[in-house]
């Protein structure tokens, strides 16, 4: 078992995404001792964004690339490596500004590429990751889940994992996090529950 495990908050040691999603791969590798896992943080090291840059990167042959096309071009291949590898992904997803992290959207720009995680077909577009699992991490300030607000949020990562083709995803919620300490409280405890007590029940 290879698990990535993905972090975008940019809270630091306060983020509710961070101490959850760090719930979530503990209580893995206890349910499975023998998983290996590969750790990205996507706000202490950055993945840059989806640029001309990159595009120039992926098209030039690597004799011809100088530092700045090397590097991206590298990053490329790292960060898809890295999902391509993995059996399963946890990824940490607060809300921000009603969607994801610039952070996160950045790394999904790295791993959406056609003839490796998608193709297109006569048919139209086909998902080549169906045998991975997904768990988000989904947090916020707010209660969104429903709403128009959250479109941009779960919605959105539901979209982008099912275009690759991935249907075998969990969410584990902790909303509501700026309506009081007892409405924060209730929400990280709920969180917790649901992962030791649900998603591992059967290891």
């Amino acid at each position: 078992m290879k698990l990535l495990h993905i972090d975008s908050s940019i809270l630091g040691d306060n983020s509710a995404s961070r101490q959850l999603s760090r719930d979530v791969v503990q209580a893995w590798k206890a349910a499975e001792p023998q998983a290996v896992v590969t750790y990205r943080d996507l706000a202490t090291d950055a993945i840059s964004h989806f640029s001309a840059a990159t595009l120039v990167a992926a098209g030039t042959v690597a004799e011809l690339r100088d530092a700045a096309l090397e590097h991206e071009a590298q990053l490329s291949a790292q960060t898809l490596s890295e999902f391509l590898a993995a059996d399963a992904v946890v990824v940490a997803a607060p809300m921000y500004n009603f969607t994801i992290p610039s952070q996160l959207k950045a790394w999904f720009d790295r791993i959406a590429v056609a003839g490796q995680t998608f193709r297109y077909t006569e048919a139209g577009p086909q998902g080549l990751c169906g045998d991975k699992k997904v768990i988000v991490v989904s947090t916020s300030g707010g209660l969104h889940v429903g709403q128009p607000t959250g479109v941009g949020h779960e919605d959105y990562l539901r979209v982008m994992f099912g275009f690759m083709g991935i249907t075998d995803i969990e969410f584990v919620r902790a909303h509501g996090l700026a309506y009081g300490d007892d409405m924060r409280n209730k929400a990280m405890t709920d969180a917790q529950v649901q992962i030791n007590k649900q998603l591992f029940a059967a290891a």
